[in-house]
């Protein structure tokens, strides 16, 4: 709201819908309207000054000045427009096949030139009488007509009524002889723009205006100030306003649309109808608003089976597919601010490229959509009447048949086979999503709300008597709790029905009686968050996923206890059958960016949380993957890694862009990483070892990288409202903790190559076998790679580094004493930590002669080219792969299930030998 259009004002060329299907017969002509007959018949001098195509704002504005300098009244010179615009749209939909956008963006513009002449008007007749209304500093307040529905959307249909609301700036008062409050005014100006367009007079009526949708309905007051709308919001507004709202739109007057004075209404709005979180509360309140809907729609039908054919409001109709689409955004939109949209065509190509649909279900539900309010046109341009009701005379329903390319007669009808269709896969689809948070009933019982025991809370002993025992004793003693107990009915039923759930799985064999104790530890801390337990109740499929999850491992446990939110993350059919991707993922994020620019809300702690959701979400997916085995720890680790470099490389931008002390559009900063990041063997929480560099010869640079590095920091290690990003380590950077935090390109080759005093340590060469530029200003990527490896392969005493190299790792083994006889499968004598000491002395001592060696590529094939280059006794290098790609699976196992990675040396013997004759082979 308040943002400019994002369509321009002049007439455009008419789009023409030319799918066979679409195309109007020559039989079908406009003229068999009523409504069509009858502004011919009126208006026959008046249709020429419409000029050819489709009316857009530009055209319609003039058409009406055009009437006004013949001497017409404002009041009519509306009301003319009108029906010669609904007379042009009757001729290009049902004739020409324009498209339907084409149709209810024509309607959508009627609407908006019609509402900002006549506010303007009413504005001159009351300033004339009562004055400007002004505020405490002498400035006219500024009064919004809000469009909601279809108008707000741009899709209105062509004989639709506007549901409006209208808002002010603030308090204050007039300047005339007559002083009023701004109140009185501005509900005077709305009376007067009531007259103007929802009046019926001789001409007809311009829209028919409902203004049932303002705070109270109809029995609150007219206008509302901004200060009155924000406290109704805080204070009273609904589930289903919130619905409402989402598609509120200023649509006059131009002016303050274009001017950004309506932009405090839309922030007020859009956080009051999106969440900062997974809102699967909203699911009742769409529940209740759709029952009113349908019960409605089946009062007018009772006792008139004709009333039942409604394309909007009966089953399968409209206004269910827009019941979708409304409830996917206001869940998600909160957290994922470019999938939001008014229009629901636009929304459904969202909704689909975030695979919050199945690209196939959103098509058919656009073609049902386009289809039905295509229908809805026809019903209503015969009579110029709002209704959605198929006719019953057979000449009329031959008609929209026919105008539609379909036919329909005694023997057969395909409109209404296709009405039929289109209705069923929309109900179908609907109920899916909208099923009370159970699984569909099976077969046989009729549907029956009485069959079996009635819903009993979570801490009755009747719900806990039909738990099994393992069950039934945890759930038992939790629910004894003060925290259980102090909980609402409705909450306790809750708890039931998801520990119901699991208890049901334990005994179809759908997961493990562990995993179901797992399910109601993981549920304790979460009894706050409810929307989190609402996913579980509303998403029947996840549920059962995550209960399997628990059941393989219990390391998923402990990360979806640190983000509960990610569970969402299990209803996505993708998850199981890709793997990362940095572009994609870089791509997401930098989309979410962008919107949350466009609302306004791009401010750090939003980003701060995006890049938070946005990694945890995919840490989540590629820990699915790994437990459920569908990708190698190889692969985990080669993702985690990709993962942490994306994510760096977004954190450099975003950061960047809010540094104030910035000096140019890019940062000339990378960031170099070291360690498991730097090997690409980044696991579950590892740290990050990470160094800074820039290569910027501007005078503010120390000063700007420095505080550029500080913030960045800040922004990786923040613990926020979503959780924890990363840990990060700079004890690698040229001299250690007591260094800079962030060194020049050549100051860091000085440091590395050993030129001047001060100069790095053997164990920095070591480390810098496996760094690597992994994120931020790519030319210093050849730059770093170019020190690294002169760094590797300058000259070295193999004797002396091998006794250096020797006594740091006794340092290493000393810090982690191992208990027993246990063999640990990293800090042992043959353990994962030997392998690497030894790689990194072949690397400094050898890739001089070798430079194959000084490629990054992990320890395995850098064990395999030492053993080819004749490094190694044949054999030992590939063994020693071997074991080391066995003892990094054992490890990630044992984490995976949180079991210690100490183990009976028996099971490890052959990798422990292995290890142990590379050891030899490079020690001596």
């Amino acid at each position: 709201m308040g943002s400019l259009p994002d369509i321009p004002l002049q007439d455009t060329p008419l789009s023409v819908d030319s799918t066979p299907p679409d195309a109007a017969p020559a039989a079908a002509r406009a003229d068999h309207s009523r409504f069509v007959q009858r502004i011919r018949r009126r208006y026959a001098q008046e249709l020429p000054l419409l000029p050819e195509g489709l009316p857009r704002r530009g055209t319609i504005t003039a058409l009406v000045e055009l009437l006004l300098s013949t001497g017409r009244p404002l009041k009519t010179a509306l009301r003319v427009a009108r029906q010669l615009v609904l007379e042009r749209l009757a001729v290009l939909d049902i004739e020409q096949g324009a498209r339907m956008e084409d149709i209810t963006l024509a309607m959508t513009e009627l609407a908006e030139a019609t509402l900002d002449l006549a506010l303007a008007h009413a504005r001159i007749e009351l300033d004339a009488k009562y004055g400007e209304p002004l505020n405490e500093a002498g400035q006219r307040i500024d009064f919004w007509v809000v469009g909601m529905g279809k108008l707000g959307a741009r899709e209105l249909n062509v004989s639709s009524d506007i549901d409006l609301i209208y808002v002010y700036e603030e308090a204050g008062q007039t300047t005339g002889p007559q002083q009023v409050s701004a109140h009185e005014y501005f509900s005077q100006l709305a009376r007067g723009l009531y007259s103007l367009i929802g009046d019926t007079t001789e001409d007809g009526f311009v829209f028919r205006v409902d203004l049932a949708l303002r705070p109270n309905g109809n029995s609150g007051p007219p206008v509302v100030s901004l200060a009155m709308l924000e406290e109704y919001f805080q204070v009273q507004g609904r589930e289903w306003e919130r619905f409402a709202w989402l598609k509120s739109r200023v649509v006059a007057p131009l002016a303050s649309v274009r001017n950004g004075r309506a932009l405090a209404l839309r922030s007020m709005v859009t956080a009051f109808v999106y969440r900062r979180y997974l809102d699967y509360g909203v699911f009742e309140g769409l529940r209740q608003l759709h029952r009113k809907v349908r019960d409605e729609a089946q009062r007018r039908a009772a006792g008139r089976p004709e009333r039942a054919n409604d394309v909007k409001l009966s089953r399968g109709g409209i206004r269910e597919i827009e019941f979708i689409v409304q409830l996917l955004l206001v869940v998600r939109g909160g957290q994922f601010p470019e999938i939001r949209t008014r229009s629901t065509l636009k929304a459904l190509d969202k909704l689909a490229a975030g695979g919050l649909m199945k690209p196939e279900s959103a098509k058919r539900l656009a073609d049902a959509y386009t289809f039905l309010r295509r229908v809805e046109h026809r019903i209503q341009f015969l009579d110029d009447q709002q209704t959605h009701l198929l006719p019953t005379v057979d000449g009329d329903l031959t008609w929209i048949a026919a105008s539609m390319g379909l036919s329909c007669n005694a023997d057969a009808c395909e409109l209404l086979d296709g009405l039929c269709e289109t209705r069923e896969y929309v109900a179908t689809e609907f109920d899916a999503l909208l099923h009370d948070g159970q699984s569909p009933k099976p077969a046989g019982n009729g549907g029956c709300k009485s069959c079996g025991p009635a819903p009993q809370p979570v801490d009755s002993e009747g719900f806990v008597e039909r738990l099994p025992p393992t069950l039934g004793q945890r759930v038992k003693r939790w629910a004894e709790q003060p925290r259980i107990q102090n909980l609402r009915d409705d909450s306790k039923l809750r708890l039931a029905k998801l520990i119901g759930r699991a208890a049901m799985a334990v005994q179809d064999g759908r997961c493990t009686m562990d995993a179901a104790v797992r399910f109601v530890d993981w549920l304790e801390p979460l009894l706050r968050r409810e929307s989190y337990l609402a996913l579980l109740v509303e998403r029947p499929e996840v549920h059962n996923r995550l209960l399997r999850l628990l059941g393989l491992a219990r390391w998923p446990i402990r990360y979806l206890m640190l983000h509960p939110g990610v569970i969402d993350e299990l209803a996505d059919e993708r998850l199981l059958h890709g793997r990362f991707d940095p572009a994609e993922y870089i791509g997401d994020l930098d989309a979410r960016h962008k919107a949350w620019e466009r609302s306004g809300q791009a401010d750090e702690e939003s980003l701060l949380d995006t890049i938070r959701r946005a990694h945890h979400a995919e840490v989540f997916r590629t820990l699915v993957r790994d437990v459920e085995g569908h990708i190698t720890v190889e692969q985990v680790a080669d993702d985690l890694s990709a993962l942490a470099d994306a994510t760096l490389q977004c954190s450099i931008r975003w950061a960047w862009s809010h540094l104030k002390q910035r000096h140019r559009d890019e940062p000339h900063l990378a960031i170099v990483a070291y360690g498991k990041l730097g090997g690409k063997e980044l696991g579950y929480g590892s740290d990050l070892d990470v160094v800074f560099l820039y290569d910027d010869e501007d005078e503010r640079a120390p000063e700007v990288y420095g505080a550029f590095v500080r913030k960045l920091i800040n922004w990786l290690t923040l613990r926020t409202a979503a959780g924890e990003l990363f840990d990060i380590d700079t004890a690698l950077r040229p001299n250690g903790n007591s260094g800079l935090l962030v060194s020049t390109v050549d100051s860091y080759e000085k440091y590395q190559t050993g030129r001047g005093s001060n100069t790095a340590w053997t164990w920095e060469h070591q480390a810098l076998s496996r760094a690597r530029w992994c994120a931020g200003f790519a030319e210093i990527g050849p730059r770093f790679e170019s020190v690294r490896r002169a760094v590797l392969s300058a000259g070295r005493d193999a004797a002396a580094l091998r006794a250096e190299v020797q006594a740091m790792r006794e340092k290493v083994r000393a810090a982690h004493p191992v208990k027993g006889e246990l063999f640990d499968v990293k800090h042992s004598a043959g353990g994962m930590m030997d392998v690497e000491f030894a790689v990194q002395v072949l690397v400094l001592a050898h890739s001089g002669a070798h430079p194959q060696l000084l490629d990054n590529v992990g320890n395995i094939a850098l064990l395999q080219r030492a053993e080819a280059a004749g490094l190694l006794p044949q054999g030992v290098g590939i063994a020693a792969a071997d074991a080391y790609r066995e003892l990094r699976r054992s490890q990630h196992r044992a984490r995976l299930d949180e079991q210690p990675t100490q183990v009976e040396p028996a099971s490890m013997a052959v990798q422990c030998a292995a290890v142990k004759a590379l050891w030899k082979a490079v020690f001596g």
